[in-house]
């Protein structure tokens, strides 16, 4: 059986899949990049339609990399996608308290999910910081209140959590809102994976050295 095996000799032919699908979306290079690394993560070019950020999402994320900002996540599963000796190159690094005692005691004595309490407890650290969340929507919708109502101003907020249950609804909030840069997807698809994805594309673009 014949097959390519080589490491980027696949990902170079999976790129080259997915360009056409990107074609008339009136993309920047930083923006055809980013939305390659998420359609690659899902094997889905469905995606591309649907894939949306701010006009300054990736610029003001690189900065902030750049800077050796933190990136706080909502679950595990988004906190062990990330390259994080890429991110620990830049300065940064990588935090997710969904496993922390305190925030489980914190969701169970106010009936909220435990990212939600996660986030809560992150609060004020998250300024100037990446938030990548890909799993729960009361995650998102708390860190969009936090935005509203605590003059919370991270540097850019990757929210792309999946399912049929605030997700979709969710995401449509990120979007709306006009404070803080965004990336997501529309509806109920995204995951994990995929807002790792768009935190390690931007991170590729600064350097894309895989080490």
């Amino acid at each position: 059986m014949d097959f390519i095996k080589q490491p980027m000799e696949i990902e170079n032919r999976s790129m080259e899949i997915i360009a056409p699908h990107l074609e008339g979306l009136n993309l920047s290079p930083e923006q055809v990049k980013v939305y390659s690394r998420l359609i690659h993560a899902a094997g889905d070019v469905d995606y591309a339609p649907i894939i949306k950020m701010s006009a300054d999402a990736i610029e003001q994320a690189m900065t902030a990399l750049k800077g050796g900002c933190d990136i706080y996540t909502d679950v595990e599963m988004v906190r062990t996608g990330i390259n994080k000796r890429k991110l620990a190159s830049f300065g940064g690094q990588v935090h997710c308290l969904i496993a922390d005692e305190e925030v489980a005691k914190t969701a169970k004595e106010q009936g909220i999910t435990r990212s939600m309490a996660a986030m809560r407890k992150f609060g004020q650290e998250m300024n100037g910081a990446i938030i990548a969340i890909g799993n729960a929507p009361t995650a998102l919708f708390e860190v969009l209140r936090q935005v509203e109502e605590e003059n919370l101003r991270p540097a850019c907020i990757v929210g792309i959590p999946v399912g049929f249950v605030g997700a979709a609804d969710s995401k449509a909030e990120l979007a709306k809102q006009e404070t803080v840069p965004f990336i997501t997807v529309e509806g109920t698809k995204g995951g994990s994976p995929i807002a790792a994805a768009a935190v390690n594309a931007m991170m590729y673009l600064i350097n894309n050295n895989r080490g």
